[in-house]
Protein backbone atom coordinates (compact mmCIF):
# COMPACT_ATOMS: atom_id res chain seq x y z
CA UNK A 1 0.00 0.00 0.00
CA UNK A 2 1.29 3.46 -0.91
CA UNK A 3 0.13 6.34 1.31
CA UNK A 4 0.81 10.02 0.77
CA UNK A 5 0.05 12.81 3.23
CA UNK A 6 -0.41 16.07 1.33
CA UNK A 7 0.05 19.29 3.26
CA UNK A 8 2.35 22.06 4.38
CA UNK A 9 3.47 20.33 7.55
CA UNK A 10 1.03 22.18 9.80
CA UNK A 11 -0.40 20.70 13.00
CA UNK A 12 -3.40 19.21 11.15
CA UNK A 13 -1.10 17.57 8.60
CA UNK A 14 1.02 16.11 11.38
CA UNK A 15 -2.08 14.80 13.14
CA UNK A 16 -3.32 13.15 9.94
CA UNK A 17 0.06 11.51 9.47
CA UNK A 18 0.15 10.27 13.07
CA UNK A 19 -3.34 8.77 13.10
CA UNK A 20 -2.81 7.19 9.68
CA UNK A 21 0.38 5.50 10.92
CA UNK A 22 -1.51 4.31 14.02
CA UNK A 23 -4.41 2.94 11.93
CA UNK A 24 -2.03 1.07 9.60
CA UNK A 25 -0.29 -0.46 12.62
CA UNK A 26 -3.57 -1.39 14.33
CA UNK A 27 -4.84 -3.08 11.17
CA UNK A 28 -1.54 -4.91 10.70
CA UNK A 29 -1.06 -3.51 7.21
CA UNK A 30 2.16 -2.85 5.36
CA UNK A 31 2.43 0.62 3.84
CA UNK A 32 5.00 3.00 2.40
CA UNK A 33 4.48 6.59 3.56
CA UNK A 34 5.43 9.80 1.80
CA UNK A 35 4.93 13.40 2.91
CA UNK A 36 4.22 15.81 0.07
CA UNK A 37 4.72 19.46 1.02
CA UNK A 38 5.34 21.08 -2.37
CA UNK A 39 2.31 23.28 -3.20
CA UNK A 40 2.62 22.57 -6.93
CA UNK A 41 2.62 18.83 -6.41
CA UNK A 42 -0.31 19.07 -3.98
CA UNK A 43 -2.26 21.07 -6.56
CA UNK A 44 -1.42 18.49 -9.23
CA UNK A 45 -3.49 16.01 -7.22
CA UNK A 46 -6.47 18.38 -7.52
CA UNK A 47 -6.34 19.14 -3.81
CA UNK A 48 -7.31 22.66 -2.87
CA UNK A 49 -7.60 22.17 0.88
CA UNK A 50 -5.13 20.33 3.08
CA UNK A 51 -4.43 18.06 4.79
CA UNK A 52 -5.19 15.37 2.24
CA UNK A 53 -4.73 11.63 2.20
CA UNK A 54 -3.82 9.65 -0.91
CA UNK A 55 -4.04 5.87 -0.82
CA UNK A 56 -2.67 3.93 -3.80
CA UNK A 57 -2.77 7.02 -6.05
CA UNK A 58 -6.36 7.99 -5.15
CA UNK A 59 -7.22 11.08 -3.12
CA UNK A 60 -9.56 9.67 -0.48
CA UNK A 61 -9.82 12.67 1.84
CA UNK A 62 -8.99 16.35 1.90
CA UNK A 63 -9.59 19.46 3.96
CA UNK A 64 -10.09 17.85 7.35
CA UNK A 65 -8.57 15.59 9.97
CA UNK A 66 -10.65 12.41 10.20
CA UNK A 67 -11.06 10.12 13.18
CA UNK A 68 -8.96 6.99 13.50
CA UNK A 69 -12.06 4.93 12.67
CA UNK A 70 -12.56 6.95 9.46
CA UNK A 71 -8.98 6.20 8.44
CA UNK A 72 -9.44 2.49 9.14
CA UNK A 73 -12.51 2.42 6.89
CA UNK A 74 -10.58 4.14 4.10
CA UNK A 75 -7.69 1.71 4.46
CA UNK A 76 -9.99 -1.31 4.33
CA UNK A 77 -11.46 -0.36 0.93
Amino acid sequence: MDIKILGSGCAKCQTLERITHEAVDELGLSADFEKVTDPGEIASWGVMSTPALVIDDEVVLSGRVPTSDDIKLLLAR
